[in-house]
């Protein structure tokens, strides 16, 4: 093969025209190379974040998501307290918290044998100068009784003799939340706070009730969890009528799986008013904390448009563009914001700091902010963020628009960039309004609940099933932020829907007095 390099021309304009020529070539592959280089770099990026998704450790882990999720053996602390020195300074180990005062308990007395009760020296008896007590908690498996309900039913003799009709009387049936059925309001109420409160899916319940001897199908009991699901349904209309009434409303949505649908996936959306722990004043006149689940077999606009039903007020969301259908004013959330900045921080060579590293601190400045005026009154909360966040706000997005051209757009961070300055007008919204939040968390919260319980029962067999499960999780969380005790509201309600047929206010969690 011949390599030897092709002879030059001799004519100066030819000579020049190779040169441009291979300039251009060479600009050519050098633009080809930076493109590869940044291509490189972009699934570099992407595989060092899918790794860290996969093997890391949480970035935004907080003591009320973490908490789910822990085990007894992650979170497992010394009983008794005990004295540590470190460097001279002693330090004592967490106390153990004490057990409930309102507890029946049990004494039982371990006392020393009365040949015991003479002083060994003198021989003289021993008096009791106190006693030392130590507690256990006992428990006791659950207790399942049949309630046998009589009718004693009355005939007249005279009649009967007399050949003519006899009016036979009896008491009227008991109301049942599902008649014809031997379902208890207790028992309806345990099946589903097991479900639905505490991710024990169906199949597992089955068993359980087999150790008792009670042979109760998962077949059984998700016909059961249809009824009662129909039967607060009238609960879960008058809560989305208030709910549509307040200001300001938190929306989320998640992924779930329905075999007897077409589509591959469906969701189940969350919207949520007030805040997930009840008020600490009664007399408050803050929004109610109300939790509601709606079943669609779309991520569409559409579905949230048609829950919203033309809300006007504020809506806050984490930059899904299917919430841009509805009509309500939309507030982005900075929780959002900072999660891209730290999967880009994730993936940074270690030792290094970069633009995630002060766009981070500097939204971590924000939340500061929101700690130091939590609880405060809404003009009170709004004047601190005029005076205080909005400057801190106005230097991000200067530093934003700079850094913009400054890093490739498909780059970790010139995504999270991106994410900022597309929304950013919906993520500062909150400064000029007390009653707004920095951030979304409220509905994502109240989503993780249902998120656990998928984990465990993985999918729902039919739509009416989905819908099911919808209006029951909305009962049990809004029971939860009123601060009650889901079972026994459950079980209040399946006691009073079918006394009451119209009324509706005295059902209300915030009206409901279970103590």
């Amino acid at each position: 093969m011949n390599m030897a390099p092709k002879p030059l021309p001799d004519n100066l304009d030819q000579l020049k025209e190779m040169l441009l020529s291979e300039r251009s070539l060479c600009a050519e592959q050098e633009s080809v190379i930076a493109d590869l280089k940044q291509q490189y770099q972009n699934l570099l990026e992407q595989f060092r974040l899918s790794q860290h998704r996969q093997f890391g450790q949480s970035s935004e882990s907080s003591p009320t998501q973490s908490e789910l999720f822990d085990e007894a053996e992650q979170t497992l602390v010394t009983e008794e307290p005990a004295e540590k020195t470190i460097a001279g300074n002693p330090r004592k180990q967490p106390k153990r918290t004490p057990l409930p005062k309102g507890l029946p308990r049990e004494r039982i007395v371990h006392d020393i044998a009365e040949a015991d009760k003479h002083c060994d020296t003198c021989q003289h008896d021993l008096h009791c100068m106190g006693e030392e007590t130590s507690e256990q908690l006992e428990f006791i498996p659950a207790s399942i009784k049949v309630i046998e309900h009589v009718r004693p039913k009355y005939s007249c003799r005279h009649c009967e003799q007399q050949g003519t009709d006899v009016a036979i009387k009896i008491a009227a049936v008991p109301l049942s939340p599902i008649p014809k059925s031997f379902a208890s309001s207790s028992l309806l109420a345990q099946i589903i706070t097991s479900k639905y409160q505490y991710a024990l899916p169906l199949y597992r319940q089955e068993s359980l009730f087999k150790q008792y001897g009670i042979d109760l199908s998962r077949k059984t009991m998700a016909s059961w969890m249809m009824r009662s699901a129909q039967l607060h349904e009238r609960v879960y209309q008058r809560l989305l009528q208030i709910q549509l009434q307040q200001s300001v409303i938190n929306a989320d949505e998640t992924p779930l799986k329905v075999i007897r649908e077409d589509k591959h996936h469906c969701y189940m959306w969350v919207y949520c008013t007030g805040t997930d722990s009840p008020p600490t004043n009664p007399h408050s006149t803050d929004p109610p904390n109300i939790v509601l689940y709606d079943y669609q077999n779309s991520r569409a606009g559409h579905c949230a448009k048609g829950y919203l039903r033309g809300y006007q007020g504020y809506l806050q969301v984490d930059g899904y563009a299917g919430y841009d259908k509805t009509d309500a004013i939309l507030v982005g959330c900075f929780a959002h914001a900072r999660r891209k900045f730290i999967e880009a921080q994730k993936i940074q060579v270690k030792g290094k700091t970069g633009k995630a590293d002060w766009a981070i601190n500097h939204i971590q400045k924000l939340y500061r902010i929101e700690k130091a005026i939590k609880g405060q009154p809404v003009t009170q909360k709004q004047l601190a963020r005029q005076q205080q966040a909005k400057p801190l706000l106005d230097e991000f997005k200067a530093w934003l628009d700079k850094s913009v051209n400054q890093v490739p757009p498909k780059s970790a961070v010139g995504k999270a960039i991106g994410y900022s300055l597309r929304q950013w007008p919906k993520l500062v919204c909150y400064i000029d309004h007390g009653n707004l939040n920095i951030d979304n968390n409220r509905a994502e919260r109240a989503i993780k609940p249902f998120v656990i319980g998928r984990k465990n029962w993985m999918f729902a067999n039919t739509e009416n099933g989905a819908k099911a499960s919808a209006t029951l999780y909305s009962l049990i969380e809004t029971a939860k932020a009123n601060g009650l005790i889901p079972f026994d509201y459950i079980k209040y309600l399946l006691d009073e829907l079918p006394r009451n047929p119209e009324g509706i206010e005295h059902l209300l969690p915030w009206n409901v007095d279970l103590t």
